[in-house]
Parts: structure tokens; C-alpha cells; sequence
């Protein structure tokens, strides 16, 4: 009955509030202590219980009290942060708070009359919610942010003190070092705290407000040029925030030391609830919020316009204007970047474990957010893309973008997943260790449709880009000049596998060149039925589940993700030197085709014209002569097999003189044990497309990324019962799925 009567009674404060004509006093502590202090409700009983057409009501026939309830729920959280949180009731008040923000704010956000708000100082209002003078007063969005970070490090209520059960002051709480509360060890932290599921609760509640203040970016047009900063990302990764290291250490060792597998116990998450993925997954969204920084705007560009580097170079910091994007540049130790890689490498393969058991082992679901990460990863930190190229690591990523790009090529509600893959992949194949590990051998089998072969890495990344290419919907073409990049990329390494696989890229290139050509050979060939073996025993594995997506709201089903950039605007041309380093190129020197393709120089007017002459010899009115002979055969590639011809042919007639030899196998085996070095013409030098941060990129990122917050987490929580984003942005929503 408490908890009917609590429910009872907030249910009674939310209908005074909107039936109330005259402001009420910001003084009257009984009436706004109803919605926070005598009740116990959860997240969801908020977003029951506040509907949002009651929060519009108030905001539209209120306002004083709608500003009221907002400025009085942050006086209650800066209040808790300030004094530690020591009595359960002061708990309780900081979640009730934290809950029915969560429920405001984006109606807040809705409305461009009330967006400044927050970021006005209301009179009297000090850092400590009400005390101090107007001279110290904070607008409200910082006080907001400043009282989450504090509460994320309040010790007993979302981190376990190892000092004193509790803290005694409020100078106790402003004197504590939170670098010694870091929630979980790895990077740059040793202790692994024992795990407390009141705290990760907490801690989920607190992360969800943070993800709710940072959303104001979805109401929000985009900006013409794709720039423009998230005013509460900004302030909270400033140096205002004096929680900001240990935070991003916190936020990124809890998303890489999290093992959804566990002891591999089967079915252990269908009798045991886990409470530490969903902080996993919100600490994974808010870390790729707060690292959402347009490089393209710090990059140093040479007198040609491009820029220049290998995975070796250091890149610049950023500068002190984002921490977190600072802190992340910055990392440098081996042992962290072996944590890291491998706890995202761990997840990124959940979905692809397979076992005796059917359904046995846990899959999660926020495969996406690790995508981005990943990507975030390896922009700002050069030094920890040239650790994943370096060894045969980066494979147990490959394998599982390819599952997924694999997985998603034909669904239409996935097809920013398609790009994000396809986006990694060209950013590590722009460095020379990537073809190099492709020739690993592929032996570990994974669940997908495609045809069985015994071959490498390469093989594999060939056999999915061709699926992709003909099997793929419509939607993807704007990716196929990036999937021919990605295998030109390393061509010098590809080599056997493109001999291998040479039946492929027969079909490849007959494939015709403009766009509704294209589409209808591509049609005709998905009618075609096609022979394929699965390679594992699990069918249709889907990331996004097996069940069709969940309807949106009216119109949002004809939208599409913002238009992806050419492949010229993604990527800058570079040539490997002697030294073995990278330096850019003007574009006019390359002897590669503009667009990335696999495509050889045309021949000329002349050489198509004997062709099509030495195509009616069988009528009788031509002959062929030897010019005729000498006009085509200079102009083959014969430089390295005559050479090869006139170094080994009186070798092997020799020793089949002076042995007397008459079986090849003797033969063969001089030949395998030879050597060409120093004999050979030296090689042309490598050609490859590096990719090249620009605004057009970064509003992808953007917007791809809170498209998958927006249906993960917000209408997970509200069942689509949160303001629609602005129509600018939404048009870019779709083309990301969570099931």
C-alpha cells in the first residue's frame, strides 16, 4: 500500500501543478516538497505518471511554475551534492529529482522560447542551490552539471569509500581526491572496487539526466555548415568540471572491463538479471557524446590543402577546450591500449559466439555505441591505431564488422550501421598494416551466409564486399567506391587473394557504371538463385533480433541519414616513400583512377580501333601483319615476365644439361628455393587513399549517434512518448535500428 499511496500522492502533486492558474512561490516548500520528498517512485512511473501533454499544458498556460519546479529539482541536487548524501530520505530526494528532470528537460528542449532557460541565472541562486550572493550565482545548466558530477563521486551513494562509512562535512566532500573512486580498473586506475548494484543503479539514474541535458542538440537545427558545439558538452568537459579525468577513466573502464559472459555459465542470464550491462550501455553513450569534436576544424593543413602523417606520427592535442577528447589523445601506455582494445574486441564478438546450447549465451545489444567508440578511438589517437595495425589484434575486430556489415546489407533500417563499418574499414585500410595482417589465415567460423572457402582474412573481406555490392539494397551504392577503395588500399598485399577470388571481380567489372543501370543488373542478379553454405549453424543471426522493427512516429518511415561524403571528400591521396612513410599527393600525380576503382588506364583511340579491326579477320578482308603484331604487344605489361625469362632460362637449361634431368619436379623445386632479389624492375610506389576528417563526416557521426541513443534509450524508457527531435535532425534519424 506505500508504494500505491506514494504514486497516489505524486500523481495528485502533478495535477495541482497543471490545474494551478496563479504562480506558485518558489517559498512554499510544502507544495514542491510532494514531488520529491514523501514519495518513492521509479523512472518509469514518472514518465506514467507526468504525460506529456500536461508538462506542454504547463509549459504553454505556467510558465513560472514549470521554471519553478525546474529551478527548485537542481536547488535539491545541488543541495545533495553539497552535503554527501548522508540519510536515505536525502538519497531518495536526489533520484526523485534526477527522475522528473529526466522527464522535463526535453520538452524544455521542444520549445525555442524556453531553450535559454537553463542557461539563465535566476536571482540569489549560489553554488549551493539558493545561498551566496548574485555576484556567485551559475546559470542553471551549470549548476545542473556541476551537481551530476559531483553526485557521480558522492561516496555511499554511487562509489564505496574506502575511507569512512560516511562523510562528515560538507568541506569533507570538496577535500576528497575522486581519482580514488574510479569505478573500475584499468586505464590509468589499479583498484577494482567490489561490485554494488545500489550504487550502479544510481549511477544509471545520474547518466540518463546527463544523456537527457546533453540531448538539447536533437531539438535543435543542424547548422548549414555541420559545425556548432553542444553548449552542456562544452561546459561539461571544460576544466569547470574538476571530476573530468576521473570520470572519462570511469566511464571507459566500465564499458572495456565488461564481460557479459562471466564465468560462461549457460543460461545464466536467464535466471540472473545483469544490472551491469544498461550502465554499460548508457556509459558507453555518454562517452561518445562527450567526444564529439569536429577534428576536421584542428587539423593543421599543408600548402596544398591536404595533411600528411602515419599512424606513427603523434597527433596534436586538441587543446583544453574538451577535456575528455584531450584525456583520450593522450593515452599512451601499451597495457592500456591492450585493455582497451580487447574489452572492445570481447564485446564486439559476443554476438558471434556460438555454443552447444541454443540461446545459452548472453548478447548484448549496444554494438553500435562500441562501433563509434571504436572509430573515436582510432581518429584522436594515433598511437593506439598504430598499436590495434601492429599485430594480428585487429582481426578480432574485422571479423566482427564484417558479420555485421554482412548481417545488415539487405535491411533498409540498418544502413547506418553499413556506414559506420564501412567507414573503419577505410580508415584502418589507410595504413600499410592492415593489408599486411589480412593474410592471416582464416580458420575460426563464424555465423554468416556466405560461401564456404579455406583462405585468409582477405578472402573473407573480398567474399563480403561482394555480397554486399550484389546482394545489397539501393541505399548502399553511395558506399561502393569506399568497399573498392578499402581492397585498392591494399592491393600489394591483396594480391593472391584477388587471384584467388578472381571469379569475383569478373562480375564486379561487368557491372555497368551509371546508377540505374547499376540498380537493374544488381536486381536482376538478386533474382538469380544462388548456391550458399552457411558456415555455422546458427541462421539469420541478427543483431537488432529477429522481429521487424518497432513502427515510428507518422512520416518518419520516408527519411533517410544525411547524404554520406564522396569518397574525395573522405579520403586524401598518399604514397608510401622508401623510408616506408606517407606523404600526401596533388591530385593530378596519381596513376590510380579518381574514384578508387579497380579500373585500368582506357587505351587509346588507336588501340580501340584495331581491336575493332582485328575483330573481322574472320570475314576475310583483313590479315594481320607484322606491325599490326608490334602495335598491341608493346603495349602489354611484359617488362617483368621477359626479365624473369632471361635470368631464369639459362639456369634451368644448365642444370638440365649438367644433371641430365628429365623430370620437372627438380625443376620445381630450384624455382621455389630461387631468388629474384635485385633482378626485378623496383615497383611502382603504393597508391592509397587515406581517410580525412571534414565537417561532412563529423554531422554524419553526429547525428548517426544520437539517432541510436534516441531509440535506445529515451523510447526504450518512454515508449515513444518523448518530443519528437526537430525536422532538420530527424531527417537524419532514421537508417539506425535498436530491437
Amino acid at each position: 500500500m506505500g508504494s500505491a499511496d506514494s504514486k497516489l500522492n505524486f500523481r495528485k502533486a502533478v495535477i495541482q501543478l497543471t490545474t494551478k492558474t496563479q504562480p506558485v512561490e518558489a517559498t512554499d516548500e510544502a507544495f514542491w516538497d510532494q514531488f520529491w520528498a514523501d514519495t518513492a517512485t521509479s523512472v518509469q512511473d514518472v514518465f506514467i505518471l507526468v504525460p506529456a501533454a500536461e508538462i506542454r499544458a504547463v509549459r504553454e498556460e505556467s510558465p513560472s511554475n514549470l521554471a519553478t519546479l525546474c529551478y527548485k529539482a537542481v536547488e535539491k541536487l545541488v543541495q545533495g551534492a553539497e552535503s554527501g548524501c548522508h540519510s536515505e530520505k536525502e538519497k531518495q530526494i536526489v533520484l526523485n529529482c534526477s527522475r522528473l528532470l529526466t522527464r522535463v528537460l526535453p520538452y524544455i528542449f521542444e520549445d525555442p522560447d524556453w531553450r535559454g532557460f537553463f542557461w539563465s541565472t535566476v536571482p540569489g541562486a549560489g553554488r549551493a542551490g539558493g545561498e551566496g550572493d548574485d555576484e556567485n550565482a551559475r546559470p542553471l545548466a551549470e549548476s545542473l552539471l556541476l551537481a551530476i558530477a559531483d553526485l557521480l563521486f558522492c561516496p555511499d551513494f554511487t562509489v564505496q569509500s574506502h575511507r569512512r562509512s560516511t562523510v562528515d562535512s560538507a568541506e569533507d566532500v570538496h577535500s576528497l581526491d575522486s581519482c580514488e573512486y574510479i569505478w573500475e580498473a584499468g586505464v590509468g586506475f589499479a583498484h577494482s572496487p567490489q561490485p554494488n548494484y545500489i550504487h550502479d543503479v544510481n549511477r544509471m539514474e545520474l547518466l540518463k539526466l546527463l544523456l537527457t541535458c546533453f540531448s538539447e542538440a536533437m531539438y535543435l537545427p543542424p547548422a548549414p555548415d555541420g559545425g556548432g558545439t553542444n553548449p552542456w558538452v562544452q561546459f561539461f568537459c571544460s576544466t569547470e568540471n574538476r571530476h573530468a579525468l576521473p570520470l572519462f577513466t570511469s566511464l571507459l573502464n566500465t564499458v572495456c572491463a565488461y564481460d557479459p559472459v562471466g564465468y560462461g555459465i549457460p543460461y545464466n542470464h536467464l535466471l540472473f538479471s545483469d544490472y551491469r550491462e544498461p550502465l554499460v550501455e548508457e556509459a558507453a553513450q555518454v562517452l561518445i557524446v562527450t567526444l564529439d569534436h569536429d577534428r576536421a576544424t584542428s587539423t593543421s593543413p599543408t600548402v596544398d590543402g591536404t595533411t600528411t602523417g602515419t599512424a606513427m606520427d603523434d597527433m596534436d592535442p586538441p587543446g583544453p577546450e574538451n577535456l575528455f577528447v584531450n584525456y583520450l589523445s593522450r593515452i599512451h601506455r601499451e597495457e592500456d591500449f591492450q585493455f582497451i582494445l580487447k574489452g572492445i574486441a570481447r564485446l564486439l564478438s559476443n554476438p558471434l559466439l556460438q555454443t552447444y546450447l541454443p540461446n545459452s549465451t548472453k548478447k548484448i545489444q549496444f554494438h553500435q555505441e562500441l562501433l563509434v567508440l571504436f572509430w573515436k578511438l582510432c581518429d584522436f589517437n594515433k598511437k593506439f591505431l598504430f598499436f590495434v595495425l601492429k599485430s594480428s589484434d585487429v582481426l578480432d575486430i574485422l571479423v566482427p564488422i564484417l558479420y555485421f556489415l554482412n548481417d545488415a546489407r539487405a535491411d533498409h533500417s540498418r544502413v547506418g550501421l553499413m556506414h559506420i563499418g564501412v567507414f573503419i574499414l577505410l580508415l584502418l585500410s589507410g595504413e600499410r598494416n592492415f593489408g599486411v595482417r589480412l593474410n592471416k589465415p582464416y580458420s575460426v567460423r563464424v555465423p554468416m551466409d556466405i560461401p564456404v572457402f579455406t583462405g585468409t582474412h582477405a578472402d573473407l573481406l573480398i567474399v563480403v564486399f561482394h555480397k554486399i555490392i550484389t546482394s545489397g539494397h539501393q541505399r548502399l551504392q553511395p558506399l561502393f567506391d569506399c568497399l573498392l577503395t578499402i581492397v585498392v588500399n591494399g592491393n600489394s598485399n591483396l594480391v593472391y587473394a584477388i587471384i584467388r577470388k578472381r571469379s569475383i571481380f569478373h562480375q564486379l567489372a561487368s557491372l555497368p557504371a551509371d546508377p540505374p543501370a547499376l540498380h537493374k543488373a544488381l536486381q536482376r542478379r538478386r533474382r538469380a538463385p544462388e548456391p550458399l553454405s552457411r558456415t555455422g549453424s546458427q541462421e539469420g543471426a541478427s543483431m537488432e533480433g529477429s522481429h521487424p522493427a518497432a513502427p515510428a512516429e507518422p512520416g518518419t518511415l520516408k527519411t533517410s541519414l544525411v547524404a554520406t561524403p564522396g569518397i574525395d571528400k573522405l579520403t586524401e591521396k598518399s604514397q608510401v616513400s622508401e623510408d616506408g612513410t606517407l606523404r600526401s599527393l596533388e591530385p593530378t600525380s596519381q596513376q590510380s583512377s579518381a574514384d578508387g576503382s579497380l579500373a585500368t588506364e582506357e587505351p587509346d583511340q588507336t588501340w580501340r580501333e584495331q581491336r575493332r579491326l582485328s575483330s573481322t579477320s574472320a570475314s576475310g578482308q583483313w590479315n594481320p601483319t607484322s606491325e599490326w603484331v608490334l602495335s598491341w604487344k608493346s603495349k602489354l605489361p611484359l617488362q617483368t615476365i621477359m626479365r624473369l625469362l632471361q635470368v631464369l632460362v639459362p639456369q634451368v637449361e644448365k642444370i638440365c644439361i649438367d644433371k641430365g634431368l628429365t623430370d620437372e619436379s627438380e625443376i620445381l623445386r630450384f624455382l621455389q628455393h630461387g631468388t629474384l632479389v635485385g633482378l626485378l624492375p623496383v615497383p611502382h610506389p603504393i597508391l592509397i587513399r587515406k581517410y580525412q576528417a571534414n565537417s561532412g563526416t563529423a554531422m554524419w557521426f553526429r547525428t548517426y549517434m544520437w539517432g541510436v541513443i534516441y531509440l535506445s534509450l529515451f523510447c526504450k524508457v518512454s515508449q515513444h512518448s518523448l518530443p519528437t527531435p526537430s525536422a532538420g535532425m530527424w531527417t537524419h534519424l532514421s537508417g539506425t535500428t535498436r530491437m
